[in-house]
């Protein structure tokens, strides 16, 4: 059951952190530019990769003295819900930033490739696009905090594959009709539900 927990709660955090993100933008950006199948499965290896990584990163940290450690996550849970929040009351004035990333991506993009070229481009473009990001360090944030790494992993990869889906066939829809605002908002509380909950298990342990 702990297990199912954490997958979830790992997905139910990168989801929304992702959605809106330039991990969408770069991903429709590349499905334009090459074949969709080619560019999803380039960028959910990179995913993959880039979740590993960051799964691992919050195992050492998990083994360092349990109070402090989960007291930086709580920390760091609670880092994530302000700049969410922050970008989701700017999310009315982020349209043109959005256009800014798409044309960087696109100049990144100026030959045409099909099949495991393509798919070796997106996983470039992805892989560094990525490094580092919020949802990376929410990972490992939720891997030092006690959560079951392999559940962790799964959830958060899960997340990317489904955003990275939903760029490759509604990227421009969702553009469209989704609010930007709403699901900074929808992230921010979980940060800030994970910060608490983690300030609470540290403190009680």
């Amino acid at each position: 059951m702990e297990f199912f927990v954490a997958a979830v709660m790992a997905f139910a955090l990168i989801l929304p952190v992702e959605l809106p993100d330039k991990t969408f933008v770069a991903t429709l950006v590349l499905s334009t530019r090459y074949p969709p199948l080619p560019v999803w499965l380039g960028v959910i290896v990179a995913f993959g990769v880039q979740c590993a990584v960051a799964v691992a990163v919050g195992s050492l940290i998990s083994r360092l003295p349990e109070r402090p450690v989960a007291l930086v996550a709580a920390a760091l849970f609670l880092a994530g819900a302000i700049v969410l929040f922050h970008g989701a009351r700017k999310a009315g004035r982020q349209r043109p930033e959005e256009s800014d990333q798409s044309a960087e991506y696109a100049e990144q993009i100026k030959t045409q490739r099909t099949g495991l070229r393509a798919a070796a481009a997106s996983f470039v473009v992805l892989f560094a696009a990525e490094w580092g990001d919020l949802s990376q360090l929410l990972t490992a944030g939720l891997v030092a905090s006690g959560r079951n790494p392999i559940a962790v992993f799964i959830g958060s990869w899960l997340a990317l594959i489904v955003v990275s889906g939903a760029a490759v066939l509604l990227g421009r829809w969702l553009q469209k009709r989704v609010k930007l605002s709403v699901i900074r908002y929808v992230a921010a509380g979980i940060c800030l539900v994970l910060a608490v909950l983690t300030t609470v298990e540290a403190l009680t342990t």
